[in-house]
């Protein structure tokens, strides 16, 4: 799976800090927006590849070796009448522990294959929890006048968040915030990340600088800088 960070040019970078400032100046909100490469561990794909790769390679250690000798000098695939039944098991059981490792090695890092067996609630339910993480975690809320705003794409998921603090949220309403969700996550798909991001932070400026105007003394409390986390 592809690395957040290797999403973005320095160009992009500029382009995005030049977006905020651009929309912050408008507004005394603060926007901080953050691309994730996951927003959560999803390991069961992990255990259902795993699963059928060891299964896999029991069956194939079962049918094909070591092979017994019915008579001498004879080769019989499948049969283990000449071999130990504990020899059997040990085999057995260490195809089916190599073939688990393997499974779930590669359904950890197939994003498709994670994807398969990931619930599509489960992604949201993670993608909105590491949302709101990241919104503490980075201080947005922590602005003097409650004005802080994430705006959050994470990768893996194909999904997004938008959090705001008490006084966005107040002025704006969920169901704005909502619309702006929606809207980046539909230009993630057509338009690409960066473009995605700029849209909506453009469009969240716009949105906050009739209700939320910039005041002649306000100062830029946090970085306009993309966040990218990996």
């Amino acid at each position: 799976m592809r690395r957040a960070a290797t999403l973005f040019t320095d160009e992009d970078r500029q382009r995005i800090a030049r977006t905020v400032a651009d929309a912050e100046s408008r507004t005394s909100a603060e926007i901080v927006p953050v691309v994730a490469g996951d927003s959560g561990r999803y390991d069961r794909s992990e255990d259902v590849v795993g699963l059928w790769m060891g299964l896999a390679l029991m069956a194939v250690t079962w049918y094909a070796l070591p092979g017994g000798r019915s008579e001498p000098g004879s080769w019989d695939p499948g049969s283990w009448d000449a071999v130990p039944a504990g020899i059997e098991l040990a085999a057995l059981i260490g195809a089916m522990l190599v073939g688990f490792v393997i499974g779930a090695i590669v359904g950890s890092r197939v994003g498709w294959l994670r994807r398969l067996f990931t619930p599509a609630r489960q992604m949201h339910e993670e993608t909105r929890a590491r949302s709101r993480q990241l919104f503490c975690d980075h201080r947005v809320h922590h602005t003097a006048g409650s004005t802080g705003l994430l705006i959050y794409v994470s990768l893996f998921e194909r999904m997004a968040a938008v959090v705001a603090d008490e006084a966005v949220l107040e002025k704006l309403g969920q169901a704005a915030l909502d619309e702006l969700c929606d809207r980046l996550t539909a230009d993630l798909r057509s338009a690409g990340v960066t473009a995605a991001l700029c849209n909506c932070i453009s469009a969240t400026g716009e949105r906050l600088a009739p209700v939320l105007p910039r005041s002649a003394d306000d100062v830029n409390e946090l970085s306009d800088v993309l966040v990218v986390i990996d």
